[in-house]
């Protein structure tokens, strides 16, 4: 087992790991405990009582943060003529068509988001082994294929995360930094779990939410009460 460095033992020894905590505990203490020298990411792990093998049982979707991610998301856009104008004036970092396609084909890939017009998805479906694995295909399922650019750039430049299922049944989530106050990754806590709640397939039995953990970059993990972070009520 790895040896955990001073830091990170000091910030265990405020961390019950028999206790099931409340949101606003367990923020709190991540916050205490995100003691790096950078500006660490809170996380969200959970273990859902689905079966990913199964096609009604996938668990995915987008919700905006009410406070942002805290991160400076560069966004890419595939378009053409008027919806690569108005991309851009929505304020996207990367604005093109087949330009773009060869440019990733050669190995680029610095941006955070993909996003393209259905006219688009000719070229772009051929970038899929590049950016499939990195989480940066456009899928109509979260919105970034559309002809709303618009809409689209201003919802990720504003914070807007991906929640997806993995084969072990779990899900992780950015929701800010620890520099955020502790209201603000409650809220945004918050509109993560009613997300993923009201996304439950209806072919999901039994308990839906069996583990949650919360904890930042270089922190020890909290374990959440299912129970009190899905009837968190904000002041």
């Amino acid at each position: 087992m790895a040896k955990r460095g001073k830091r990170y033992q000091e910030a265990a020894k405020l961390v019950d790991t028999e206790k099931l905590y409340s949101p606003a505990e367990a923020i709190a203490i991540v916050k205490k405990c995100a003691t790096a020298k950078f500006d660490e990411t809170v996380e969200v792990a959970l273990k859902l009582g689905v079966d990913p093998r199964h096609a009604d049982q996938q668990v995915r979707g987008t919700v905006i943060l009410p406070h942002g991610t805290g991160r400076d998301v560069r966004v890419l856009v595939f378009a053409k003529g008027e919806k690569a104008e108005e991309a851009r004036q929505a304020g996207a970092d990367f604005v093109g068509d087949d330009d773009l396609a060869e440019k990733i084909q050669g190995g680029w890939t610095d941006f955070d988001v993909a996003i393209a017009t259905p006219d688009m998805m000719g070229a772009v479906g051929r970038l899929g082994r590049i950016l499939g694995p990195r989480g940066l295909m456009p899928n109509p399922r979260t919105g970034t294929v559309t002809f709303d650019v618009g809409q689209a750039v201003e919802e990720s430049k504003a914070g807007k995360v991906e929640y997806r299922v993995n084969k072990a049944a779990g899900i992780h989530v950015p929701i800010g930094k620890a520099s955020f106050t502790e209201e603000q990754l409650l809220g945004n806590f918050k509109a993560l779990m009613d997300a993923i709640v009201k996304a439950r397939p209806a072919s999901a039995k039994g308990t839906y939410l069996r583990r949650i953990h919360i904890a930042s970059t270089m922190g020890p993990g909290l374990r959440l009460s299912p129970q009190e972070s899905i009837s968190i009520k904000l002041n």
